[in-house]
């Protein structure tokens, strides 16, 4: 496959299933050995996870908006940041909601291969959404003083 093709079935993941909640996506796309090797808090390593995680989140922010805002592909590696909006009008991880307009980013890298995503690492700004959430204090401030 080329690195266009790639991008574009790794894009389908944010674009399609996290912003619109087609949970079909993820059949299309992750292979059925798919592996996260960072998957979300509680949840399992495979597509089951995803299909698991992806509906409380939209509920926690149902206004959830993923925006990629770099794009790399080489060889069967896709790289994805992304900046993630949503309005906290659900629970979220036993967070009562808040009606706080939140923020974090995001970076994934995927790999590929025969048209399907094998495998997932990605780091998620949790500590600044956490602190947004009011669930954690912010630091810096203290520590400024």
């Amino acid at each position: 496959m080329s690195a266009e093709q790639n991008k574009a079935i790794a894009r389908r993941i944010p674009l399609e299933a996290f912003n619109k909640g087609n949970l079909a996506v993820f059949d299309e796309v992750l292979a059925a050995n798919y592996v996260d090797h960072s998957p979300p808090p509680g949840f399992p390593a495979g597509r089951e996870g995803y299909k698991r995680f992806v509906p409380l989140l939209r509920t926690a922010f149902p206004d959830l908006k993923l925006t990629l805002e770099q794009e790399l592909a080489d060889g069967d590696k896709v790289v994805h940041y992304v900046t993630t909006h949503g309005t906290h009008k659900g629970e979220f991880m036993g967070i009562s909601p808040t009606q706080k307009k939140v923020t974090w980013t995001q970076l994934h890298i995927v790999r590929l291969a025969d048209g399907k995503v094998v495998e997932h690492w990605g780091v998620i700004d949790q500590l600044g959404l956490l602190q947004q959430l009011g669930a954690i204090p912010a630091m810096m401030p203290a520590m400024m003083k």
